[in-house]
């Protein structure tokens, strides 16, 4: 017997980013980024409030909000 692979979007959004991607159910925060062209090590990951970490899997389809983290002197 063969199991389908679900599929689900996933869209990130923030002041410069606008992005939806389709990955497989259970794939990380971490990876739907690599996915999207956004670099991991530059960003927070928020849903509702609270920060995700990279490593979290997503299990449904989900809007993001993506925070760009920058430094300087």
């Amino acid at each position: 017997m063969m199991f389908a692979r679900r599929t689900m979007e996933i869209h990130f959004h923030g002041t410069d980013i606008d992005a939806v991607v389709e990955v497989e159910q259970g794939t990380t925060v971490r990876t739907a980024l690599q996915a999207a062209g956004i670099l991991p090590s530059m960003v927070i990951v928020s849903y509702d409030g609270t920060v995700l970490p990279h490593a979290t899997p997503l299990n449904q389809a989900v809007n993001l909000l993506v925070t760009t983290i920058s430094s300087g002197g």
